[in-house]
């Protein structure tokens, strides 16, 4: 992981760069990342997988740690990106997937978890074991979640050792409310207190050294905090970077720590480079760009039965609705409306539950058709210009058709954008 220390030390040294981790397992999100960042000469592009996603029994996508990386490779094997410019990392790695079993228990999982994706090629490893299992309590005290968290870094080290490779890299901490978005209307949000960061990192730096840690702790690049972003299912809390200010200066001293922030989806283009230029040099998006995705999805269904009449399309998007109506167990617990209010949100929700179904067979098998109506009847430039004005115009200048799935991968490429367009200094001004 060296380009990510390089990183952490440019940006050390003043300059205003940052990097985006992509946090999705759906193919044409993946691709579509590999695409923007081969496009854009990005030194490297991060992918991360989180402990629900991906873990030694196959997590939500039925992948396990080797699966995941074989997956993404293949991608961007097939678009053309360079394997050594493909980061991996686990996001949220500990005892998440078991807080229903006892403490001890859940850890033993935990550290399974934690040799396979170092095992399999991943080496951002973000520890954290913040959340409290069947006999903890609650909340769990700081010098619990350092304990554990050194623990599970003690296995990555090893697992690292064992395999060989580039050494991994560290993020510790974790952001309030849970990974993915809030599942109730929020509230304001405060920033955490420079003086709760600073304990997390003390607490964490004291028991690398007392478990014999001390090579590892240069490599603990980041610590999660909560900048004050959030979103739930139908606002944004956008960043106030006056309230975050004292935060902002809290890792000054600190020569190798900046921040990861969570849940920065749905945050303006300038709200973005703000959170950069105030050292929060890790932006993690992931509804974010799985809603782009279904923005695009949807303006194709709409496509299809615009340009082939409702006998002739796929009926893409009502199968979606229907499986989702008829499976609820990805968004009861979120969604509580009834009636169209809840037709709105399994569609437009933020938090963006339906990103869980895509993989249904019948889904998949509608989405195949439409995809396909779509390639056989090319639809005019002014259909796509309608529906997909950012995505038409991208392909146009680049002079290619405009394949359906060409045309998902630009329109999830112009919210990546703004997440590159963050991490990137802006040239000093020439002078005259």
């Amino acid at each position: 992981m060296k380009a990510m220390l390089d990183l952490v030390a440019r940006h050390k040294a003043g300059q205003a760069c940052g990097i985006y981790s992509v946090c999705s397992a759906h193919p044409l999100v993946i691709e579509a990342a590999c695409v923007h960042a081969l496009q854009s000469d990005a030194e490297v592009l991060l992918v991360e997988a989180t402990c629900n996603q991906v873990n030694q029994h196959g997590g939500y996508t039925g992948m396990k740690p080797v699966d995941f990386r074989d997956f993404v490779h293949a991608i961007a094997t097939k678009v053309g990106l360079p394997l050594e410019r493909v980061l991996l990392g686990g996001d949220h790695l500990g005892p998440n997937p078991w807080t229903d079993l006892p403490a001890e228990t859940a850890m033993k999982k935990a550290e399974v978890l934690i040799e396979q994706f170092v095992a399999a090629g991943f080496r951002k490893i973000h520890a954290d074991c913040s959340m409290s299992c069947a006999d903890d309590p609650t909340p769990l005290p700081e010098a619990t979640i350092a304990r554990r968290a050194a623990r599970l870094i003690a296995v990555a080290e090893a697992a690292q050792a064992r395999v060989g490779g580039e050494p991994c890299v560290y993020v510790i901490g974790t952001e309030v409310p849970v990974p993915g978005g809030a599942a109730e209307d929020l509230p304001e949000l405060e920033p955490t207190s420079p003086e709760a960061a600073l304990a997390t990192l003390e607490a964490h730096r004291a028991l690398f050294a007392e478990d014999g840690l001390a090579d590892a702790w240069p490599r603990v690049i980041a610590i999660v905090v909560q900048p004050g972003v959030e979103f739930d299912h139908h606002k944004v809390i956008d960043y106030d970077r006056a309230k975050a200010a004292a935060l902002s200066h809290a890792m000054d001293g600190q020569p190798h720590v900046v921040f990861e922030a969570h849940s920065t989806d749905y945050q303006t283009p300038r709200a973005l480079k703000a959170l950069v230029e105030d050292h929060f040099a890790i932006l993690k998006v992931g509804p974010g760009v799985t809603f782009a995705l279904r923005e695009a999805l949807w303006a194709l269904d709409a496509m299809e039965r615009e340009w082939l009449g409702e006998d002739g399309a796929s009926g893409f998007r009502q199968t979606a609705i229907a499986r989702m109506q008829a499976e609820p167990r990805n968004w009861a617990k979120y969604y509580h409306a009834t009636g169209e209010a809840l037709r709105f949100d399994l569609q437009y929700s933020l938090s963006d539950r339906i990103r869980y179904y895509w993989p249904d067979r019948q889904i998949a098998a509608a989405q195949a058709r439409m995809f396909a109506n779509l390639t056989d009847n090319p639809p005019p430039m002014a259909l796509v210009s309608q529906y997909l004005p950012q995505a038409h115009a991208i392909l146009r200048d680049a002079g290619r058709p405009f394949a359906p799935a060409d045309l998902v991968i630009a329109h999830v490429g112009v919210t990546l954008e703004t997440y590159r367009a963050a991490c990137t200094p802006q040239p000093e001004p020439a002078h005259v």
